[in-house]
């Protein structure tokens, strides 16, 4: 059975940044400082510090091509990948393993991943004889296709292992990419065949690992996760202004943080930000104004820097603009709120 089609599909897609968190790692196991190279991508290194940080799918990936065109390393996804697993995956991973045997676990990684991804698809094509797990990209790539394939189905290898345990053998490894030039790394990793130009990014094993049943099923977790879930898929319907609420966040620290900016990493036009915004009963400027105003207080709160220094780090025109935007928020002055803050720590 082919891959979903990703044709067509509206490109607004976000993503937990917990399996690439590891970014930094990766980076010096390459041989590079990691806050340097970041920042020369405009990249704060501070985004993954959190793993429930969201991010535009678009950002992801143009940070994986980025990363692996200044490494000079191709195979930059999956090494990233490699220390990726089902808790990568928050809340849909850890349902995943509350399960009674691999395939119950599998369906309902596929049911709630869209919890995790909204740029991507995670597929599970059944026959009676073999299963195909795999990840269907709906997002342009921007030239990063081999490294989000080769992180995906990296992950999809270590999601069996964990379940399955290290006796686990795929019957094949398939790439929807060219054979790159150098495949080592793939084959020392997987230890199976290799599959490029297949039209699919996942792996493939025998059926009959569906039916291994899983150890360690804890029921009252298993409800107090399935509660959670349901309390998220709740909210996923309305949960726009929270994507943008988290994405404005983040690009404040990039500097990327105007509408048209915005709109463009959700793949939608600046007109339609806004009016989903309006439609929610918020607008761009608020969001904008509530994120640099966190993150200022988390500054003033916790490190040295300045009130200029910080002023400029959020792009505001001058200090007397941010001390005007800070005290609408809070009441208060930054100087204000940085003399509070030492008072409540001594």
């Amino acid at each position: 059975m082919p891959a979903p089609s990703a044709k067509n599909t509206p490109s607004v897609g976000t993503v937990r940044i917990a399996p690439i968190a590891s970014i930094p790692q990766v980076i010096e196991d390459l041989g590079f400082e990691p806050g340097k190279l970041l920042a020369e991508l405009n990249f704060d290194i501070r985004l993954f510090d959190d793993p429930e940080t969201v991010i535009p799918y678009a950002l992801r990936t143009r940070l994986l091509q980025q990363c692996a065109e200044r490494t000079g390393c191709r195979h930059f996804g999956h090494l990233l990948a490699r220390n990726t697993g089902p808790s990568s995956f928050g809340v849909a991973g850890f349902l995943m393993q509350q399960s009674a045997d691999v395939v119950t676990a599998l369906r309902s990684f596929v049911r709630y991943s869209h919890l995790h991804v909204s740029g991507a698809v995670v597929y599970l094509d059944e026959t009676p004889e073999s299963a195909f797990l795999g990840y269907t990209i709906l997002e342009d790539t921007a030239g990063a296709f081999e490294q989000l394939a080769d992180g995906a189905v990296t992950a999809a290898f270590n999601i069996m292992r964990a379940l399955c345990g290290p006796e686990w053998r795929p019957s094949e490894v398939c790439f929807a990419h060219r054979k790159p030039d150098n495949i080592r790394p793939l084959k020392k990793y997987f230890d199976a065949p290799l599959s490029f130009n297949s039209g699919r990014n996942g792996v493939e094993f025998p059926a009959s690992w569906l039916q291994v049943p899983l150890s360690g099923l804890d029921r009252d977790l298993q409800a107090l996760l399935q509660n959670q879930i349901n309390l998220l898929e709740s909210r996923h319907s309305e949960d726009f202004v929270e994507q943008v609420r988290r994405v404005v966040h983040s690009a404040v620290l990039m500097h990327q943080a105007t509408a048209a900016q915005i709109a463009d990493l959700f793949s939608i036009h600046q007109r339609t930000l806004n009016r989903r915004l309006r439609a929610c009963g918020t607008c761009f400027r608020e969001l904008l104004d509530e994120a640099r105003f966190e993150i200022a207080r988390q500054l003033l709160e916790n490190s040295s820097m300045s009130v200029t220094e910080i002023s400029a780090n959020l792009d505001y025109a001058d200090t007397s603009a941010f001390a005007r935007a800070f005290r609408r928020q809070s009441g208060t002055t930054p100087s204000q709120c940085r003399e509070n803050s030492q008072l409540r720590n001594n």
